[in-house]
């Protein structure tokens, strides 16, 4: 049995017995105790349809990451995209399965921590890790040519990972979601809460795709216009939390509604939350844009030095070229 499926089982099984022996399993919507710091700390609501993905995308990132070091010793897979793999995976485990989890449904300013880590935190690290190029180096030729190639030139991929298009997406589901019976519904129902979750991470991977390149697009941003993507991105995500911040009076009935005797009134909650994002936002998109810069320059000193040995070699192709001349000439 190959070592991938044996470490799959094995997590699978771990997985399982951890679910089993927990505490308590809190239910969706239901009010958690914050009476001490330890009884916060120990809510882990560790779920199998959150734990069971994470554990099989490390598993299988790793096994493609020996693959292709097996058959192409001279380039393996950068140890930093392997790293930024784990550590997006860990973020969507602390967003999913840690005490932001168990208190998403009770507190708003947890919620929307949950909703930046899926959003602003694990999409650029996932995207670093450049998933796509490690499938297509790990990919058979026929399967390359056949299925992987095929999928990302058609008319489905080149749409969604158009980017002014990713980037409206974007904007659109964070506002949609926020201003919409969307939002209550998902702290009432486990199937919308699950449903919002994959919305905010498949928006967030869209939106940060074209900005880190490091996978192949049917869109390449120049540098430029990555700089001005992002420096677009921040505006809307603070007057987000700007009109989240501002409203004069709770916007879910859920938080408002909720029988909890301890921490912020639902205001304040919502005010803090609304913080939170204005805040959180701009922090990433400032450092994203920073990094987009340090980026192009670095590109633009390699274009460079590139330039400057094609000059080089034409110099040095003409001054063989004038001295074969000279030769001939003083032969005649």
């Amino acid at each position: 049995m190959p070592w991938v499926v044996r470490a799959l089982i094995g997590a699978a099984a771990g997985a399982c017995g951890l679910l089993a022996v927990r505490a308590a399993v809190l239910a969706h919507g239901d009010v958690p105790p914050a009476r001490t710091l330890g009884e916060v700390l120990l809510a882990w609501p560790l779920e199998a349809h959150v734990v069971l993905p994470l554990v099989a995308a490390a598993v299988l990132y790793r096994w493609a990451v020996v693959r292709v070091a097996r058959a192409h010793p001279g380039t393996p897979v950068p140890r930093w995209r392997e790293w930024s793999w784990y550590a997006g995976l860990a973020v969507l485990f602390v967003a999913l399965a840690s005490p932001i989890a168990a208190y998403d449904t009770t507190l708003f300013s947890v919620h929307m921590v949950q909703h930046l880590l899926l959003t602003l935190a694990a999409p650029p690290l996932l995207a670093l890790a450049a998933p796509i190029t490690l499938v297509l180096r790990v990919a058979s030729p026929q399967t390359r040519r056949g299925v992987i190639l095929p999928v990302l030139h058609s008319r489905p991929v080149r749409l969604l990972s158009f980017p002014v298009l990713s980037w409206l997406l974007f904007a659109g589901v964070m506002w949609a979601s926020h201003f919409s019976p969307l939002f209550d519904a998902s702290l009432e129902s486990e199937p919308i809460h699950v449903f919002e979750h994959a919305l905010y991470l498949g928006a967030g991977l869209l939106f940060w795709w074209p900005v880190v390149g490091a996978d192949p697009s049917p869109w390449r941003l120049p540098h430029p216009a990555r700089v001005g993507y992002l420096f677009l991105g921040m505006p809307q995500s603070s007057f987000l939390g700007l009109a989240i911040f501002s409203a004069p009076a709770p916007l879910y009935a859920h938080y408002e509604t909720l029988e909890r005797r301890w921490g912020p009134t639902p205001l304040a909650d919502q005010q803090l939350a609304g913080g939170i994002m204005w805040a959180f936002g701009d922090v990433v998109f400032l450092i994203a844009m920073v990094l987009a810069v340090a980026v192009w320059l670095r590109a633009e000193e390699v274009e460079g030095r590139r330039a400057d040995s094609r000059l080089d070699r034409e110099i040095a192709r003409a001054e063989r070229e004038a001295a074969r001349a000279e030769g001939k000439a003083a032969q005649l």
